[in-house]
């Protein structure tokens, strides 16, 4: 019988394998993925099916499972452990009733909020001492990786499906710098109108009404891209107040499904009419409020945040 000979692997084979493997310390070592994941007393993989289920909308344990490489028994543990601290509540599957829908409570989200704020921190920290074209380098060397380990990555994707969230603490004043900052690159507008949109914000904050006013977040892949605000204006008028979309967020329909949020949340809530007040330059909102029903029904011209503008006030009958 012959004998089977081992091939030895040739120089530059051993000089790959010993790069990647120095890659690999080198990187765990840089984000601390061998310790307790950012200074917390869970581990990686604990924070990683966190994210899971703070950003799917419809989790399911089966689905977690295979896209994190978890074995079931392993993360059963890590979900009751979740559930025993009072962060996940079950619910049964509507279409499939052997499986139950994995939902983040509240104390979840707290949770989840400051480990997702001190991973942008350290993000942010890792980027800090480099220069931005160093930094544009260094993001095209990861999409590099990406794309050579897993070629499947560069397929073209499922338009992202963002998630709808409460507020936490810090979102207004995200809400405020996105006025500001888009508003005075988009259209010239001065510091008039982010101190307005502070304005309002900190009323909302000052005097939230839960029963009656709402305000949502907008997440995609766990970055703030978009919010709306619904107030109470009288018993029977909600005003819907502040919609903003980052620009990678726009041509998903977001825009409408925020819209569309305030306009079932106003109905739920017995009001018998909606309005809002915007400006006659914003014509993709004006196109959201047009098709569902809102009608324009007063203009003006007014001299505001440095420019000359036409504001309107537009009503939706509930």
């Amino acid at each position: 019988m012959a004998s089977m000979t081992a091939v030895s692997p040739s120089p530059d084979e051993v000089a790959a394998v010993k790069a990647v493997r120095r890659f690999n310390r080198f990187y765990t070592r840089r984000i601390g993925a061998l310790d307790p994941y950012l200074g917390s007393d869970m581990s990686l993989t604990d924070v990683r099916v966190l994210y899971e289920l703070a950003h799917r909308e419809q989790a399911v344990a089966s689905e977690i499972g295979k896209d994190l490489g978890l074995d079931g028994g392993y993360l059963s543990r890590i979900l009751r452990r979740f559930e025993a601290q009072g962060w996940l509540a079950r619910e049964t599957h509507p279409r499939d009733a052997r499986q139950s829908l994995l939902r983040l409570t509240e104390a979840g989200h707290a949770a989840f909020a400051p480990l997702q704020q001190k991973s942008r921190d350290e993000a942010r920290a890792l980027l800090a001492p480099l220069s931005a074209p160093r930094q544009r380098q260094l993001i095209a060397a990861m999409q590099q990786v990406q794309a050579l380990i897993e070629p499947e990555a560069n397929a073209p994707a499922r338009p992202p499906t963002a998630v709808l969230r409460d507020p936490q603490p810090g979102d207004i004043g995200w809400v405020v710098q996105q006025h500001g900052e888009l508003y005075a690159r988009e259209y010239g507008w001065n510091s008039e109108f982010e101190a307005l949109v502070a304005e309002i914000a900190g009323e909302f904050l000052r005097k939230f009404q839960p029963e009656w006013e709402r305000c949502w977040i907008a997440e995609l892949g766990g970055e703030r891209v978009g919010a709306v605000f619904l107030v109470r204006k009288s018993a029977t008028v909600a005003q819907l107040r502040l919609l903003i979309l980052a620009p990678q967020a726009r041509g998903l329909g977001l825009g409408a499904r925020l819209t569309d949020e305030c306009i079932a949340f106003a109905r739920r809530k017995g009001y018998r009419k909606m309005v809002l007040w915007t400006n006659s330059c914003l014509t993709a909102a004006r196109g959201i409020y047009a098709a569902r029903g809102f009608k324009l029904t007063k203009s003006e011209a007014y001299e505001g945040f440095g420019q000359q503008l036409v504001g309107e006030t537009w009503e939706l009958k509930l």
